[in-house]
């Protein structure tokens, strides 16, 4: 029987390329995103139409929650309530919306992978990108305790953390600091998609078996602990 996996941000960068690399793989694949292209156009933080696109999706084994916003390129004094609260809400409540709702049914059938994406930024921290750093350090967070919460039903959690990654994402980010956080990987060129994707999918995969709560680097070098 087929799988159906939910991608989150499904519609550019690292979602769509592990949409299509999950799709070719025969799994049916489901994109939420706020862009047109996305088979469901909505806001993860919006909790009742999400709900409402999940159960109209139905059952759901593999979900990636690759949706996010860089939030503000500033010094931590200048961040306004705003921009904090809203970075917190897309990169965390909306990880947390999504996993709140599929877990359940995962549960239920015995079987169920999730991947979180989050950023070496997270373990490392970025300068004039602290409210972005803080969050992914929160996801990395979350998976390590939701993991542990669900490692006995067959459900396994795992997170990644990738450098830059070149995606329309980074293309909201400060030349300056997107260049210095280039400059931090060794292998001295930024991550494709496709890249992020293959590691992604086997985390999606019944040959992920003996692994949850965990977080796999993808960062050319750059990754320390």
């Amino acid at each position: 029987m087929g799988r159906t996996a939910v991608i989150t941000g499904g519609a550019s960068g690292i979602g769509e390329a592990t949409a299509v690399r999950l799709a070719d793989a025969g799994t049916t694949v489901v994109t939420l995103d706020m862009a047109a292209t996305a088979d469901f156009v909505l806001d993860i933080t919006d909790v009742n139409t999400l709900h409402a696109v999940i159960e109209q999706i139905g059952p759901i084994d593999i979900l990636v929650n690759s949706a996010g916003v860089v939030g503000p390129n500033k010094p931590l004094w200048q961040i306004a309530d705003a921009e904090w609260s809203r970075t917190f809400e897309v990169n965390v409540t909306g990880t947390f919306n999504m996993c709140r709702a599929v877990v359940p049914g995962m549960v239920e059938r015995g079987w169920g992978r999730i991947a979180n994406v989050a950023s070496m930024a997270g373990k490392d921290g970025n300068p004039n990108l602290s409210a972005y750093s803080a969050t992914k350090a929160a996801v990395i967070a979350l998976t390590k305790s939701l993991g542990k919460e669900l490692a006995t039903t067959g459900v396994l959690v795992n997170v990644i953390a990738p450098a830059v990654i070149r995606t329309p994402f980074n293309v909201a980010t400060d030349p300056d600091v997107l260049a210095h956080i280039t400059s931090l990987i060794p292998m001295r060129r930024v991550g494709q998609p496709e890249e992020v994707a293959e590691l992604v999918a086997w985390l999606a995969s019944d040959q992920c078996s003996f692994s949850t709560g965990a977080v796999y680097d993808i960062s050319g070098g750059r990754a320390t602990y």
